[in-house]
């Protein structure tokens, strides 16, 4: 594989292109009701969380902030469940994600979230490490929280590197 072929392209994030690894979780759009007398919107049940065997736990993560280009060298899944990263700062994030070839992710795409922005990666889909461009890296994690392994990591033979076009 030549340089260029290993070279992923970070491109706007949008729920259509999402689709098919998670849900895009934003405001667009009119809410679904207008609640707490008539000062917020509800936009209701914009996630599709699933958890096998196991019940949903909100944590808090603190991460580091990447500097681009980036080298990605491995990829994960949680076959158990669902997981949702949602950002407690202004601040869009690089979102990496896979389809699944028999068992090993197929060629990554990377995303960069807006500011007021989160996803939720459905079970089992491959997807890199909470990735912040910028601090704070502060995000409430949505997740299994059950007995047994839910974690699968596949490193690659060689690192893509990410990239803005």
């Amino acid at each position: 594989m030549s340089a260029s072929e290993n070279r992923i392209l970070i491109q706007p994030m949008s729920a259509e292109s999402f689709a098919s690894f998670g849900d895009l979780l934003d405001d667009s759009g009119q809410p679904d009701k207008i609640i707490n007398q008539g000062l917020c919107g509800r936009y209701h049940d914009r996630a599709q969380m699933e958890f096998f065997e196991g019940r949903a736990g909100l944590s808090l993560f603190n991460a580091e902030p990447r500097a681009l280009p980036m080298p990605l060298a491995m990829m994960e899944r949680h076959p158990e469940g669902s997981q949702a990263f949602i950002p407690m700062s202004e601040h869009g994030f690089l979102v990496i994600v896979a389809p699944d070839e028999g068992g090993k992710p197929g060629l990554p795409l990377a995303f960069e979230t807006q500011p007021g922005q989160a996803v939720n990666f459905h079970r089992g889909t491959w997807h890199g490490v909470l990735t912040p461009l910028q601090a704070p890296g502060l995000f409430a994690v949505v997740d299994r929280i059950g007995a047994g392994d839910n974690l699968q990591e596949y490193w690659f033979e060689t690192p893509f590197v990410v990239a803005r076009p």
